[in-house]
């Protein structure tokens, strides 16, 4: 008896159910899985499983097992697939979400790059600002901006995200500029629809809040809301890779730089799953170090 091949056959029988739907599975007789589970059982010297005519039931000892031999097949699996993935390289296609401003200012270079040094791989990026299930709308990657919530998948953190209160020189020079977060509430306010606790725009959004007859500007892209600042049309609190450009090039000004909302990230987001395809870990990888921790569009607006 092969010890791998008997422990996959009772981790089959448990995730199936049955010794039927199992030998299904394994394109192997019942007879032959029984079998198998059996002298596993027999040698180890404790009961697996509590067979009935139409289920099976894990002992105690049982459980055990099977979590720890699990684990041990996904690693060798992985392992394994890793090995595959230097020998036959990264192929097919990859399917990406991203966020709308962050994606048409900053990513286009990233794919190119990456296409370069893995050019059997096709890309599929789609732009949106909402959060995206990936696993029900078939994505491989999906770019998020914010601080992440508990969730199944797994999040890989790629970049800090600096988020900048701003306004142009003239709006400035008209209405005044502000010294404290209280005195935001004498100006209008440019405001990303999305924004959420999440954001991290919350405690500005709240100052805002209860302004002298100053209405407010909102939507859900926030170049639009960066274009509206630079032409004078209020304060916008937006992440540095949407305004650092406009800052370096004096259309914008830095209001309370010692008081900037706390920082989000920038994460690679991708399920959980036993075999991850090479395509996508090469992706994630090469995406971890491209852009650093101190990202080009913040050399922007350090001047």
């Amino acid at each position: 008896m092969d010890r791998i091949d008997a422990m996959r056959t009772f981790i089959t029988v448990v995730n199936e159910g049955a010794f039927s739907r199992a030998a299904e599975r394994l394109e192997m007789s019942p007879q032959l899985v029984s079998k198998y589970v059996s002298q596993l059982e027999q040698r180890l010297g404790v009961r697996l499983l509590n067979r009935t005519t139409r289920k099976v039931h894990l002992t105690e000892a049982g459980s055990r097992y099977f979590e720890r031999a699990q684990q041990l097949l996904d690693d060798m699996d992985d392992l394994e697939n890793q090995l595959d993935d230097w020998q036959d390289g990264a192929q097919g296609t990859l399917k990406i979400t991203a966020p709308v401003s962050f994606a048409t200012q900053h990513l286009a270079p990233l794919l190119c790059d990456f296409q370069s040094e893995n050019p059997n791989v096709s890309i599929d990026v789609q732009l949106n600002d909402r959060k995206v299930d990936i696993v029900q709308e078939g994505f491989d990657v999906a770019l998020r901006i914010g601080h992440l919530k508990n969730s199944s998948l797994i999040a890989r953190r790629i970049a800090p995200v600096r988020l900048v209160t701003c306004a142009s020189p003239a709006y400035l020079d008209q209405h005044g500029r502000p010294q404290t977060l209280q005195q935001l509430r004498q100006h209008r306010y440019l405001r990303y629809s999305y924004m959420d606790a999440d954001t991290g725009t919350a405690q500005h959004a709240e100052l805002f809040a209860g302004r002298h007859q100053h209405a407010d500007l909102v939507s859900n892209n926030g170049d639009i809301l960066v274009q509206a600042a630079i032409a004078g049309a209020g304060i916008a609190v937006q992440p540095s890779f949407i305004c650092g450009k406009a800052i370096a090039e004096g259309k914008l000004e830095v209001l309370l730089a010692d008081q900037e909302p706390e920082p989000m990230n920038l994460y690679a987001v991708y399920a959980h799953r036993q075999f991850l395809a090479s395509k996508v870990r090469r992706f994630i990888d090469f995406l971890s170090t491209y852009y650093g921790e101190v990202p080009y569009w913040d050399a922007y607006s350090n001047g």
